[in-house]
C-alpha cells in the first residue's frame, strides 16, 4: 500500500466517524518555542493549553513535520530520519479511552477492502502506563488483547506531557511484532527493534506541575475536560504494509535513493559507507523539498540555517559517492513527483521550490571551493609549525562558516598527511549545541509568561477590533499589567501593558507595524501607546506609559490612534500588495512573498529570486506600480472562506496561519491578497511609489525598499536638486550627464593609471642599487632595507621580485624589503631556489619579521608577505631576518 493511500484512508475512517479533517499545517512553526512543527499535535497545543476554543470536538490530520536534534545521526542508522508525517485523531472533551482504543484497533485490524490496514490482530502488542487500570481493562475485555500481549511500562516510555506546566496523562501504544528475524521475543519491553512502535494513544486527563526531565514533576490534579491526542508513524505502518526492512526503503525515499543511483553508479546494500550516504541523500533531499515547500529559504540563522545544513550534507554525500556536478535538480524532482501525489501543491509549486534548492547548491559548490582554500592555508600552517593534526577550531571554522561537514574535513586533511582534533571539534559543537538547548529551554517559559493574557481573555473574551471601519472609540480597561505583572491600578510614569474590550488599535502583525495613538480614560488618566501586539490569540495589549493620573481596571476609556501614521502605513500595505503582483507580473510566481515590513510612508518587500533583478525589470515594475495608481482603482476587503479564496485566485503568504474564515483584499482587477492589514480606499490614495532599489538577503531571497506618497515626493525633489547641481557642474542637460560624468571618470581613471606607472618606475628604479648593495651573510646574498612610505604591497613585491632577478642565481638570494602603509609596516621577503635548498623559506621568514613588527603573516616558500603593527620596529625586524638567515646556513 503506497503512503498517499495510507494517508487517504486514514483521512477518510476519522471523516467517517465525524472528526473535521484539518489540513497539515505549514512546517513552520507558529509557536514562539518551536523552530519547526515536530509533532502532529503542534497546530492543536492552543485548543489543548485552552488559549483557543477548538472548532469541532473531534478532528484529525496528517501533520508533516521536522525534528533536527541529531541531524549527525541520520544515515548511520535506518531509525534516524528528519522529516515524517505524523496522522493524528483529536477528541477535545469529547470520547475518551474507550471511543480511542476502538477506533485505532477498528482501523488497523479492519480488512483492505473495507477501508482498514489489514494488519493481523495476533502481531499488535499493546503497552500502558503502569498504574493505568481502565485502559488496560478496555485492551482485554473491549477489544480481546489476550494479557500476555499487553504490557506496563513506566513515566519514561508510557506518560506524556508538554515539558512544561499544562495538560498531561498516561499513554497506549500500540507495537507491530516484525518477527524472529529482527531480535528476541518478549514484547515492546524487551526488544523494540522487532516489537515497533505504529501507534501512541494519548489520554490527557490530568495536569502536571513544574519539573525537569520526562519524570521529575508532580500531578496537580484532574483536568476539568478529558481529551484524546494520538499519533500514528505514516512511514512506520508504510515501512510494515510495504513488506520492507526499513522507513529508508519505503516508497517515498527508495525512488531518491534509486536516483542517486542513476546520478551515481552507487547501489543500495553494496557497501555500509554508502548506504550511509544514500540514506542521507533521500532524507535530506525528501526534508529539503517540503521545507522550501512551506516557504523556508536557506540562510544561516533558524530554519533557514537547518534547511542550508541539510541541503549541504545531501550534496556532500553525493560528492562522496562519486557525483561530479549538480545533482540537485534531479533529485528533488523525483521527491515532488512522489509527495506531490499527497501534498499537490509541491507540483503546483515545482519552479519556485527548484529555483530556490538549485541557487543553494549553486552556493554550496562555491563555498565548497573558498573552503578548500581556507583549509589548505591551516593545512600549510600547521606543517610549518612542525604539527601533525589540524586544530579543532579550523574544523569548527570550516563547518560553521563554510558549511564544510567534518567528514570533508577528515578526508581532505588526511590527503594532506594530517589529522584532526576531532575531539576539539566535538566539544566546540557540543558547546554550540547546548547554547541552543538553554536558548530552547528559555523559550518554553513563554507559557508562563502568558498565563496573564489568556487569563484576560477567559474573562474577557477576545478584543473587539473595530480599526477597519473605526479610528477612535469607547471601550473599558478590562485588563492592566505594570512592569509586566497583573496589576489592578498604574500610576503617571507607569510602563503599562492595557487589554481593551474593544478598540481601533492594529496590532502589529502580517508585516504591519503597530498603530500608535492615546488612551484617554473618563478620570481624565492618559496613556501614550507606543506598540500593540497579540501575544496570545484574538487578544489586544496597548503597550504605552501613562502620562497623567491614575488607571484602573475597569474604567471607562477612549481610545484614539495617530491617524497620520495609520494613513501612512495604509498606504505603504497598499502599495506592497502592488509591488506584489507586479513582480510576479515580470518575473512569474516564484517570486512569492518571503516577508515584508509596511511602516508609515516606506516598505520593504522581500521574495523569492535566485538572482538580482535587472534595473530594467524594476523601473518596469515601478511604472506599473504608478499606472495602477492613475487608474483609480477601488481597493476592498471581503471575509469569506480559505477554499472559496484559494478558488478566486487569492495569494497567500508561505509560513503564515489561516483560519477557515480569512480577509481577501482585492485592489481593482490587479491584485487579491489574503491580508488582515488596513489599506487606502482607491489607488490614488498612494499618490506615488518609488522603489529605491533591490539587494540580496540571503540564498535565493531579494529585497526591494521603497517610499510611498509625500515621502517619495521628498524623495524625487532631493534628487532633482542633486542633478540640477550636476548640470551645473558639467555643463549639461540631464540626459547627458551619464555620458559626461562616464567620460569624465573614465580621464580620471586613465590619470590614475599613470601616476601608478610612474610611482612603480620610480620604485624599480632603486633596484639596480640595492642589488648591488647585497651583504653576505655565510654565502648567502642577503638584501634588506625600507623604501618610501606610502609604496603600495604591490609595488613592494614587484620590486623584491625585480632585485631577486638582478642577482646571479648560482648563489643563495633572500631579499626582505619593508614599508609603511596607512601607518602599519609591511614586509615582502623572497628566496630563490638556490636558497630554498640551504633551508631558506620566504614563509618562514616573514612569519619572524612579522613577529618582530608586532602581526603576522605567511606565503609560499618562494615569496611570502606579511605585516604589523609597530612601524617603529622594522630596524629589529630587519635584524631578526638577517639573524634567522645566518643561523639557517
Amino acid at each position: 500500500m503506497e503512503s498517499a493511500e495510507i494517508r487517504r484512508r486514514w483521512l477518510s475512517f476519522f471523516e467517517e466517524r465525524g472528526h473535521t479533517v484539518v489540513p497539515s499545517a505549514s512546517l513552520i512553526a507558529d509557536d514562539p518555542t518551536l523552530l519547526l512543527v515536530n509533532a502532529g499535535m503542534v497546530p492543536f497545543k492552543p485548543y489543548f493549553l485552552g488559549e483557543t476554543k477548538p472548532p469541532a470536538p473531534r478532528a484529525t490530520s496528517v501533520q508533516k513535520c521536522v525534528r533536527t536534534p541529531d541531524i549527525e545521526e541520520v544515515g548511520k542508522t535506518t531509525r534516524h530520519g528528519t522529516f515524517f508525517q505524523m496522522c493524528g485523531n483529536f477528541s477535545f472533551g469529547d470520547y475518551f479511552k474507550e471511543g480511542a482504543i476502538k477506533y485505532a484497533w477498528e482501523l488497523l485490524t479492519g480488512s483492505v477492502a473495507d477501508g482498514g490496514f489489514g494488519l493481523e490482530p495476533e502481531k499488535l502488542w499493546i503497552t500502558v502506563y503502569l498504574d493505568d487500570d481502565e485502559a488496560e481493562q478496555i485492551w482485554r475485555e473491549k477489544i480481546g488483547v489476550p494479557a500476555e500481549r499487553i504490557q506496563r511500562l513506566g513515566k519514561k516510555d508510557n506518560f506524556w506531557s508538554m515539558g512544561v506546566p499544562g495538560p498531561c496523562g498516561p499513554c497506549s501504544e500500540i507495537n507491530y511484532d516484525r518477527g524472529p528475524e529482527f531480535g528476541v521475543e518478549g514484547g515492546p519491553a524487551v526488544n523494540d527493534e522487532r516489537y515497533v512502535e505504529i501507534w501512541n494513544l494519548v489520554f490527557m486527563q490530568y495536569e502536571r506541575g513544574a519539573g525537569e526531565g520526562k519524570e521529575d514533576f508532580p500531578i496537580l490534579g484532574d483536568l476539568p475536560s478529558k481529551n484524546i491526542d494520538t499519533g500514528l508513524g505514516l512511514e512506520r505502518l508504510a515501512m510494515i504494509l510495504q513488506g520492507v526492512q526499513n522507513m529508508y526503503e519505503t516508497d517515498t525515499l527508495r525512488v531518491v535513493m534509486d536516483q542517486a543511483t542513476e546520478l551515481t553508479g552507487v547501489r543500495y546494500g553494496d557497501k555500509h559507507d554508502t548506504d550511509v550516504s544514500m540514506r542521507v541523500v533521500a532524507d535530506h533531499i525528501r526534508t529539503s523539498v517540503m521545507l522550501i515547500g512551506d516557504g523556508v529559504t536557506p540562510g544561516n540563522e533558524g530554519r533557514g540555517y537547518v534547511l542550508r545544513r541539510i541541503m549541504r550534507r545531501a550534496i556532500r554525500n553525493m560528492r562522496l559517492m562519486g557525483a561530479t556536478g549538480p545533482v540537485v535538480q534531479d533529485l528533488i524532482d523525483v521527491v515532488i513527483d512522489t509527495m506531490g501525489l499527497q501534498y499537490p501543491e509541491l507540483i503546483t509549486d515545482r519552479k519556485r521550490i527548484e529555483t530556490v534548492a538549485l541557487a543553494e547548491e549553486a552556493a554550496f559548490l562555491k563555498a565548497l571551493k573558498g573552503g578548500t582554500n581556507i583549509l589548505d592555508t591551516a593545512v600549510t600552517d600547521t606543517k610549518a609549525a612542525g604539527g601533525t593534526v589540524l586544530a579543532g577550531e579550523k574544523a569548527f571554522l570550516l563547518h560553521d562558516t563554510w558549511g564544510f561537514p567534518i567528514d570533508l574535513t577528515l578526508e581532505m586533511a588526511a590527503e594532506q598527511g594530517l589529522s584532526v582534533d576531532e575531539d576539539g571539534f566535538r566539544r566546540l559543537m557540543k558547546e554550540q549545541r547546548e547554547r541552543a538547548k538553554a536558548d530552547a529551554r528559555a523559550k518554553k517559559t513563554g507559557h508562563a509568561d502568558l498565563s496573564a493574557y489568556r487569563e484576560v481573555a477567559d474573562n474577557s473574551g477576545e478584543t473587539d477590533f473595530t480599526g477597519y471601519a473605526l479610528t477612535e472609540n469607547e471601550s473599558t480597561v478590562v485588563g492592566l499589567l505594570v512592569d509586566g505583572v497583573p496589576s489592578p491600578a498604574a500610576s503617571e510614569g507607569d510602563e503599562v501593558e492595557v487589554v481593551l474590550d474593544r478598540t481601533p488599535f492594529y496590532a502589529e502583525g502580517g508585516g504591519q507595524l503597530a498603530d500608535q495613538g492615546r488612551i484617554k480614560l473618563d478620570t481624565g488618566a492618559v496613556i501614550e501607546i507606543r506598540d500593540v501586539q497579540k501575544p496570545v490569540p484574538g487578544v489586544h495589549v496597548h503597550k504605552g506609559v501613562v502620562q497623567v493620573g491614575e488607571v484602573t481596571v475597569g474604567a471607562s476609556a477612549y481610545a484614539v490612534i495617530d491617524i497620520k501614521r495609520r494613513r501612512a502605513i495604509a498606504r505603504a500595505h497598499s502599495a506592497t500588495h502592488l509591488t506584489h503582483q507586479a513582480l510576479r507580473d515580470a518575473l512569474g510566481p516564484t517570486a512569492a512573498q518571503a516577508g515584508s515590513e509596511n511602516s508609515p510612508g516606506r516598505f520593504r518587500f522581500d521574495f523569492g529570486s535566485p538572482a538580482a533583478v535587472p534595473g530594467t525589470v524594476l523601473t518596469d515594475v515601478e511604472q506599473k506600480i504608478n499606472e495602477v495608481l492613475s487608474r483609480e482603482l477601488d481597493v476592498q476587503a471581503e471575509v469569506m472562506s480559505i477554499d472559496e479564496a484559494k478558488k478566486q485566485g487569492a495569494i497567500a503568504e508561505f509560513g503564515e496561519k489561516y483560519g477557515e474564515r480569512v480577509r481577501v483584499v482585492t485592489i481593482g482587477d490587479f491584485s487579491k491578497e489574503l491580508c488582515g492589514g488596513t489599506h487606502v480606499h482607491n489607488t490614488a490614495q498612494l499618490g506615488l511609489v518609488k522603489l529605491l532599489g533591490e539587494s540580496s538577503i540571503g540564498s535565493g531571497v531579494r529585497r526591494i525598499e521603497a517610499l510611498v506618497g509625500v515621502d517619495a515626493y521628498n524623495f524625487l525633489a532631493r534628487e532633482h536638486t542633486v542633478v540640477a547641481q550636476l548640470q551645473e557642474l558639467v555643463k549639461g542637460r540631464p540626459e547627458e550627464l551619464p555620458e559626461k560624468i562616464s567620460t569624465m571618470l573614465g580621464k580620471l581613471k586613465d590619470a590614475e593609471k599613470e601616476i601608478e606607472k610612474f610611482r612603480a618606475e620610480k620604485v624599480l628604479q632603486a633596484a639596480a642599487g640595492l642589488a648591488q648593495g647585497a651583504k653576505d651573510v655565510q654565502g648567502v646574498a642577503l638584501v634588506t632595507g625600507q623604501v618610501p612610505d606610502g609604496t603600495s604591497a604591490d609595488d613592494l613585491r614587484r620590486l623584491v621580485l625585480d632585485v631577486r632577478g638582478r642577482i646571479s642565481s648560482d648563489r643563495p638570494v633572500v631579499v626582505a624589503l619593508f614599508t609603511t602603509a596607512n601607518g602599519r609596516p609591511v614586509t615582502v621577503i623572497a628566496t630563490n631556489e638556490a636558497a630554498r635548498e640551504r633551508g631558506l623559506k620566504a614563509g618562514e621568514l616573514v612569519r619572524t619579521a612579522a613577529k618582530t613588527l608586532g602581526g603576522g603573516g605567511g606565503g609560499k616558500p618562494d615569496v611570502a608577505q606579511g605585516g604589523g603593527q609597530n612601524p617603529d620596529a622594522i630596524g629589529d625586524a630587519i635584524d631578526a631576518v638577517e639573524r634567522q638567515v645566518g643561523e639557517t646556513v
